[in-house]
């Protein structure tokens, strides 16, 4: 079968030794990573409708100065001067048309709130932002901002409310995810999702998430595992958030700058991108500082990059190499090892996670997570399972929604949270299953500790 995508083998999704009863069955839109069996997430119910507060009868106490009307203490007020409530009660007609009018002004701007026992306004999300989560096509379009980053301020108003109402934070979550999710597991990004994923980072950039909008932008992150884990900071050399497939195409050494084993006609977001006197800067390291607070999140982000390191070795050859990638002396002699991109890869993923433990641990002692126990449990229920890399090499390039789509090889075993066993556990079962050469497969274990370790305590 050609290298290429045109189709799959059996077990490409490193599942052959999965029974079909075995496999949880996929959620909507093929999304697997990250969430319990059977996508059973259920959403809190919300409260009423805050009541404004019965009107306050007590008459304030008299001052010895006379009072706050000025009267003197014993003196009676003017019976032919009717008081405020008086008048009030003889406009009544009046005071009626006022409120019909202001509910009627409600349902045509946003509503702003008081929380239940806040006194932070909260804000409504529009019924029109509502009906985004569920017309992908339409939230695409909606959080696209263009080559040019034209639109890039109307995306960050959409998405920017630090204090929806109910269940607005999810519904902004969800929007998220339709605008830049793959319309299928088997399906490429357009271009179009490609620069919404890129928008989404930029705008929600150096921001604190409401409640209940972390797995939707995980979620999102999740999509786009190959083109996150390549970011390093903002490069002028990249010029569009957003790089066209044929762009991305392997040149004569069969290497591109945006990753391994892409899949053909895929559109790649790149968060790198930057441009001139623009503040506009998608970080995708920093978003998943933020997004690490919420259990949730944080399986879906940890479940993919375990799921990316499946799918990338089984990928390799039988000397932990990539097979297309055949580097050719530079003009001054230098040879780069046939390893030296699979080898940066891995210290890329193990970065990833490394920071995700890092996190976890920051915030489990500065009161962020306040018991790290439950988190942890909370973390474990969103968690689907272990995923293991194919015994036989795997030709095919399917797209990135696939591996977060990837259905688990079985329950994890051991303590989920120590993550270097993790992902060791998973390059050891490969290489044995696989015979790579003993030193080659000391070289990758030692890639991936190595930078795990450092991600993890000298960043801490």
């Amino acid at each position: 079968m050609r290298d290429g995508g045109e189709g799959r083998e059996a077990g490409a999704d490193g599942n052959a030794d999965l029974s079909r009863d075995d496999r949880p069955e996929a959620g909507p839109q093929g999304r697997h990573t990250g969430q319990p069996d059977g996508d059973d997430r259920q959403r809190e119910e919300q409260p009423e409708g805050d009541k404004q507060p019965e009107g306050d009868d007590r008459q304030p106490e008299r001052q010895p100065d006379g009072g706050p009307s000025g009267r003197e203490p014993d003196a009676r007020p003017d019976p032919a001067s009717p008081g405020p409530l008086a008048r009030l009660r003889e406009h009544w007609l009046l005071s009626s048309a006022v409120a019909l009018a202001l509910l009627a002004a409600a349902t045509a701007v946003p509503i702003v709130l008081v929380r239940s026992g806040d006194d932070t306004p909260c804000q409504e999300i529009p019924a029109a932002t509502r009906a985004l989560a569920e017309n992908p096509a339409a939230a695409t379009r909606a959080l696209d901002p263009g080559d040019d980053l034209a639109r890039f301020d109307a995306v960050r108003a959409l998405l920017a409310h630090e204090h929806p109402c109910g269940d607005g934070g999810e519904v902004l979550g969800e929007v998220v995810d339709a605008a830049t999710r793959a319309t299928g597991a088997e399906n490429p990004h357009t271009p179009a999702q490609a620069r919404s994923a890129f928008a989404v980072a930029a705008a929600l950039d150096d921001v604190e998430l409401p409640d209940g909008m972390a797995p939707g932008v995980a979620r999102m992150l999740a999509q786009y595992v190959v083109d996150q884990n390549r970011y390093l900071g903002s490069d002028d050399d990249a010029i569009r958030p957003a790089v066209p497939a044929e762009l991305t195409r392997l040149d004569d050494q069969g290497w591109t700058r945006y990753g391994r084993f892409l899949a053909p006609g895929e559109a790649h977001a790149d968060f790198e991108h930057t441009q001139p006197y623009s503040d506009v800067r998608a970080d995708p390291e920093q978003l998943i500082a933020e997004l690490a607070k919420d259990p949730e999140a944080f399986a879906i982000l940890y479940s993919a990059e375990r799921a990316w390191l499946a799918y990338y070795l089984e990928r390799l050859d039988g000397q932990g190499r990539d097979p297309h990638y055949h580097p050719k002396p530079s003009e001054h002699g230098f040879e780069t090892r046939e390893t030296y991109w699979v080898d940066s890869d891995l210290e890329h993923m193990a970065d990833r996670v490394g920071a995700l433990m890092k996190y976890r641990a920051r915030y489990a002692r500065d009161g962020t997570i306040p018991d790290i126990t439950a988190f942890d449990e909370a973390v474990r229920r969103h968690t689907r399972g272990v995923y293991l890399a194919h015994t036989r090499q795997v030709t095919t390039r399917p797209p990135m929604a696939s591996i977060a789509a990837r259905y688990p090889s079985g329950r994890v075993r051991g303590d989920l949270m120590d993550a270097r066993h993790q992902l060791l556990g998973v390059v050891d079962a490969w290489a044995a299953a696989r015979k790579v050469p003993a030193s080659r497969a000391l070289v990758m274990r030692q890639s991936i500790d190595d930078r795990y370790v450092r991600a993890l305590w000298l960043m801490i």
